[in-house]
């Protein structure tokens, strides 16, 4: 399966925006042959907690009609999408979450950040199940950011089955989880890793990009570099159940 992370630089809290860049990367990525396309942590309204916390305007629902660019890119391209977004709850707080489009273009799966870290505890709720979705046979795990230091987020996914392993994350530059986290999950655990990061200035400082895949083995197949918008892009070998 052809895999691939999406980044760019969100504009925080134009979510059309936004949304409209997602699209020209999902097409640009099925146009490479790509099955799935992720993007970073709160892709959809940029890493800006504050902003978020004040306009609950920007928290989307599963089935929000501004997202329907994206939902007809994956529609027309058969390819699936996964969003990271500030999702509504029954709650008065949002979630960090991970929301899947599937090639369809419709609702396919939804993750929730477990391990919220910093000023997320006082903006948002956290989450309580497992990040888990199938796509052509191929089971995959999704974690977002903080989750990914907590190495028993990785080996339950293998445990359950899981042939790939989604990092939806927001890094800055100088972060040392591209050496200390992500190839590492993928070696200890026979799992291909896909990182997709943010590139710009947010909440959490300068966002350099560097989305990227590792192999099982923990090498690094591919990246989408530094600072620009783009695409990082790889087969992954995976058995499928």
């Amino acid at each position: 399966m052809r895999i691939a992370a999406g980044q760019f630089t969100s504009v925080p809290g134009d979510i059309e925006a936004n949304v409209r860049s997602m699209q020209s990367l999902v097409h640009a990525a099925a146009g490479r042959g790509a099955r799935l396309v992720s993007f970073c942590e709160l892709a959809a309204t940029g890493y800006d907690l504050g902003l978020i916390a004040e306009r609950p305007d920007l928290w989307l629902a599963e089935d929000d009609p501004r997202l329907e660019p994206l939902r007809e890119a994956c529609r027309t391209t058969s390819t699936a999408a996964l969003v990271g977004c500030a999702a509504r709850t029954a709650g008065p707080r949002p979630t960090i979450t991970a929301l899947v489009i599937g090639p369809d273009g419709e609702p396919f799966a939804r993750y929730d950040k477990t391990h919220l870290y910093g000023e997320e505890l006082d903006v948002f709720t956290a989450g309580t199940e497992e990040g888990r979705f199938v796509l052509d046979g191929v089971r995959f795990a999704v974690a977002i950011c903080y989750d990914n230091r907590f190495p028993e987020v990785a080996q339950r996914a293998k445990a359950d089955g899981c042939h790939v392993y989604v990092a939806s994350s927001v890094l800055e530059a100088d972060n040392d989880s591209f050496r200390q986290v992500y190839p590492v999950r993928a070696a200890d655990h026979g799992l291909p890793v896909l990182l997709a990061n943010a590139v710009g200035p947010c909440s959490v400082g300068d966002c350099r990009g560097g989305s990227a895949v590792w192999g099982p083995d923990g090498a690094l197949l591919t990246t989408a570099g530094p600072d620009a918008p783009g695409l990082a892009v790889a087969d992954v070998m995976a058995v499928q159940a």
